[in-house]
């Protein structure tokens, strides 16, 4: 009776242990060759030994869980307890998550990261006030413009069938004369090789991972803006931790974040490299350059109106971290 006893309190504690387990499941937009879900899958394997395997996070990849567009709202209601999204792909909902991805404002690593400072409170805030946590961001690097054919004007552009994947890159295509397709990353190669798009702008980590020089033939390197995804948590799931593991997630994602950043400037580098031996990698002609400049101006005016005086201190911070 007494092993009897023994065996059966051992078996309790493995239940209890079982019981205690927290299983999340994060939806991501990218296919896994893309260094945003590998950074993920680190940061899920950095938790899951930081709480002893108390907290599990299953990555989906590739929008194979919840496409991208569904990401954030079903982390909201509760049916996928974490998951990333590009943020400029929430603009419709406010403003504020526009402004990473407005063309020629912040061009640079460095611009992007007193951005994100002057930005963050308000994105933490509106994050909060949807039920959500946010936990790190990662920039993407900087976004050139695919091409068939060689161009050195915007007026080279007007009606070219262009890839966009938010508001800001249908509206660059708007201002371009082209001819904006809303198509996700994973849908890219279909949508050229089927002819509904002949040019993009994005970075070239993504014009590697879909082969770009399959369908067009120029990449221009025109810095217009470093676009950032965000990880975040329903906050209730968070609360539900014990605070130790709430520990664990955000010393994650502080690693995540630091690692992420400089994943995406050592991609920013080498991927170009790489494009270069497929397709021709050009600078930007200095009249091509002064008209995005002009395109870049109008769209952050159009942005300022619609952002109001939220948007404006943002702005305002940013430009005098810069000084």
């Amino acid at each position: 009776m007494k092993q009897l006893s023994t065996l059966f309190s051992l078996a309790m504690l493995v239940f209890a242990g079982q019981a205690a387990a927290v299983t999340w499941q994060m939806p991501t937009p990218y296919g896994d060759s893309t260094f945003h879900t590998q950074n993920i899958r680190q940061f899920a394997k950095d938790v899951h030994e930081a709480t002893g395997g108390e907290l599990e996070i299953v990555v989906h990849s590739a929008g194979s869980l919840v496409k991208h567009p569904q990401i954030k709202r079903a982390v909201q209601t509760g049916q996928a307890q974490i998951g990333e999204s590009i943020i400029s792909l929430h603009a419709n909902e406010d403003p504020l998550f526009g402004l990473d991805s407005l063309p020629f404002v912040a061009t640079s690593y460095e611009d992007a990261e007193r951005l994100w400072a002057a930005q963050r409170p308000a994105i933490e805030k509106k994050l909060a006030d949807s039920g959500l946590k946010l936990l790190y961001t990662v920039a993407w690097p900087p976004q050139g413009l695919y091409t068939a054919k060689a161009i050195s004007q915007i007026s080279d552009m007007r009606g070219v069938r262009f890839r966009a994947y938010n508001n800001a890159t249908s509206r660059v295509a708007e201002l371009m004369g082209a001819v904006p397709t809303q198509i996700e990353t994973t849908e890219i190669p279909q949508a050229f090789s089927t002819g509904m798009v002949a040019a993009m702008m994005t970075s070239p980590s993504t014009g590697v991972n879909s082969a770009a020089w399959d369908y067009v033939d120029h990449y221009y390197d025109v810095k217009a803006w470093l676009p950032k995804n965000m990880v975040y948590v329903n906050q209730r799931a968070f609360d539900a931790l014990s605070k130790e593991q709430q520990q664990a997630v955000l010393e994650a994602a502080r690693k995540a974040e630091a690692r992420g950043w400089a994943m995406s400037r050592e991609e920013a580098d080498a991927m170009t490299r790489k494009l270069g031996e497929h397709m021709q990698v050009h600078q930007p002609s200095a009249q091509l350059m002064e008209e995005f400049a002009r395109i870049g101006q109008t769209m952050l005016d159009e942005w300022l109106k619609s952002a109001g005086e939220e948007g404006r201190k943002v702005i305002d911070a940013y430009r005098a971290a810069g000084k």
